[in-house]
């Protein structure tokens, strides 16, 4: 069976903003960022530690009788538990007490005091486990979006997805494996909305799913205490190897203007871009009253013009990481 090729993300060590800004930055491109001080955390979030200083504030947790969990097709239930039964709970292997099966998975993405109108923030839902950890100074404070607490249990598997924000993966405790692949490659991950409908990534029905072996995968396997550094539309696909805890830090790259306001979780598409989709399906209405022949002509000239406005290079040329984010020694 033909192989999907594969590329390691390169590991940076001694990373200072100044490293970050001008070695790793500007390659728009995935890096594992190595010994930067995150804080306490590290050594502090123990399961026993969590417990006792998150407390019992409830939180809202995905919960799946299985590990792969499945967004698109709603394969977990959401329920509510206190906080310090949900870590023990995501800390075991097996419970006794469950919502659907001995063996069930959890995984928390934490949400704003107000879900629906604010992003999350560590420093306002957890303030006292906020203490312990240190947010990289890798850009500037008024660009700041949130920072997303997540718990997940060993063998959880996240979908496929893109952010439109740049972020930070702090892998504060257990161990994680990243899957990602660059947005030049979304024709090939079978979209729906920011969501790819590939879920085995490891193991993909290539019959249903034929284009998905042109795409390139980028690897990375994040130890306790390491960040990822995820531009905004690569898509990532997570594995938990152990129980995990983790923040992501997102920020705005573009200016503050052309996101949704209306956004808290920071995945809808910036304004530009939304407007130019309707406008896209709006022509493409236009074409359905012409005939089939007259479609296919004028839908051609379309995507070529497309393609002449707006690619960077040809989509079907190699991608490799530029030099300046190679493994740099230490």
């Amino acid at each position: 069976m033909e192989l999907q090729e594969r590329v390691a993300v390169p590991i940076f060590t001694e990373v200072d903003r100044d490293v970050f800004l001008n070695q790793v930055y500007p390659g728009r491109c995935p890096a594992v960022l190595r010994g930067v001080d995150l804080g306490p955390c590290v050594d502090r979030w123990t399961v026993e530690y969590l417990a006792m200083t998150g407390g019992q504030r409830e939180v809202k947790v995905h919960v799946s009788s299985v590990p792969q969990m499945d967004f698109l097709h709603k394969n977990f239930i959401y329920r509510t538990l206190p906080f310090d039964e949900f870590v023990r709970r995501a800390a075991e292997t097996k419970h006794s007490d469950f919502f659907l099966a001995e063996e069930e998975s959890y995984y928390l993405r934490s949400l704003g005091d107000d879900a629906r109108k604010e992003p999350a923030d560590l420093s306002r839902q957890f303030p006292d486990l906020a203490e312990d950890f240190h947010t990289p100074q890798f850009f500037e404070p008024d660009r700041f979006f949130s920072s997303v607490f997540r718990i997940s249990s060993c063998g959880l598997q996240l979908w496929t997805h893109y952010d439109v924000m740049d972020n930070l993966l702090a892998q504060v405790t257990g161990r994680k494996r990243v899957a990602l692949y660059r947005p030049q490659d979304a024709l090939h991950l079978y979209l729906n909305g920011d969501k790819s409908e590939v879920l085995d990534i490891d193991a993909p029905d290539l019959k249903r799913f034929p284009e998905f072996i042109k795409a390139t995968r980028y690897d990375c396997v994040l130890e306790p205490g390491d960040l990822l550094f995820i531009p905004a539309l690569w898509f990532h696909n997570t594995l938990a190897l152990h129980f995990g805890v983790g923040v992501n830090v997102f920020w705005r790259h573009l200016p503050a203007d052309a996101y949704d306001k209306k956004d808290p979780y920071g995945n809808k598409d910036p304004l530009a871009a939304a407007q130019a989709l309707q406008t896209l399906e709006r022509a493409l209405h236009a074409l359905d009253e012409l005939p089939a022949e007259y479609r296919d002509f004028y839908g051609r000239r379309m995507v070529k013009r497309i393609q002449n406005r707006t690619y960077c290079h040809n989509p079907e040329s190699e991608t490799t990481i530029p030099r300046s984010l190679s493994h740099k020694p230490g």
